[in-house]
């Protein structure tokens, strides 16, 4: 069957960001009841994945994959994307997965859009539009109503599943905003293969892939295999490819899927209770995501 290329495009993004939020739900099952760790989790994630994405562009031959490494500000630039971008992104991700849920992790993840408008506000010494007023609210409210469940006397999640939360949130900005200059010179699979393959070496001395705990089964076997493969290499070909037949504002509104995804497979799978505070927060952060890309779209 042959689909017109806008569709594609469209079964393209909506695939990989089903695929990352599933990957999180799957991550949330291998450390609450498998028992598996955070850090062993992270580290093989990146190594097999960086090495993974970096022989796809060798043979591919698109571009030399060791010519990032001649230019010292390349260079830099590479190491410091791979070890605060890329592992801090994942780590946070994960940890804000194992103490609380996958969901609320991924929602609160997507808060990155907001920091980043907030940052380049700040940078660039301008009165923020009124699109960019109303999205940084309804990403304040909506938080506020998945945090607390509407209530300011309590926190309907761990403290530590909000920090790593949050932690996430401001990794995945430094991740968009870091890489442009790299993105600008370099093919993108070597980009972000080279960072996925630091922050995995990187982590290694810290939490050496070795040091293994939790429980092997058929069942972990398959669920780790999908979190490397299905929600690492896949999820990220399918996101690119799908730049090729749709403009990367309707790939940002089209991947607020992944929230989407992840709540309604921790619910399914998992048994999260999702109340309706935090439903109408998931709804007002997704909502904020489509503004500020129409608002970014508007400006270019």
């Amino acid at each position: 069957m042959k689909f017109q290329p806008r569709i594609k495009g469209i079964m393209l993004v909506i695939i990989g960001a089903m695929l990352w939020g599933i990957s999180g739900t799957v991550a949330q099952f291998l450390f609450q009841e498998k028992g598996f760790s955070t850090e062993w989790l992270v580290a093989i994630r990146l190594l097999v994945s960086g090495l993974i994405l970096l022989l796809y562009a060798f043979i591919k031959g698109d571009q030399d994959i060791w010519k990032i490494w001649k230019s010292k500000h390349s260079r830099w630039s590479l190491i410091i994307f791979g070890i605060i971008g890329t592992l801090g992104v994942q780590y946070t991700y994960f940890a804000s997965i194992k103490y609380g849920n996958a969901a609320t992790a991924t929602i609160l993840q997507y808060l990155s859009p907001v920091i980043i408008t907030c940052y380049l506000i700040i940078r660039n010494k301008k009165i923020p539009s009124l699109q960019e007023i109303i999205a940084i609210a309804l990403a304040m409210f909506g938080t506020f109503l998945i945090i607390t469940k509407g209530s300011i006397h309590t926190l309907s999640i761990s403290k530590l599943a909000l920090f790593w939360g949050i932690g996430s949130a401001f990794t995945a900005a430094f991740y968009t905003l870091k890489p442009r200059y790299l993105l600008a010179n370099y093919n993108s699979t070597v980009v972000v293969g080279w960072g996925m393959l630091i922050g995995g070496i990187a982590f290694s001395f810290i939490h050496p892939p070795w040091n293994f705990t939790g429980q092997w089964s058929v069942t972990s076997i398959f669920a780790v295999m999908f979190v490397v493969l299905f929600g690492t290499l896949i999820a990220f070909c399918c996101y690119l490819e799908s730049l090729k037949y749709i403009q990367p504002t309707e790939a940002s509104v089209l991947s607020s899927v992944e929230p989407l995804s992840a709540s309604f497979l921790s619910v399914l799978w998992l048994h999260v209770p999702l109340d309706m505070p935090q439903l109408l927060g998931t709804i007002f952060i997704i909502i904020t995501i489509i503004i500020l890309s129409f608002a970014k779209n508007k400006k270019a």
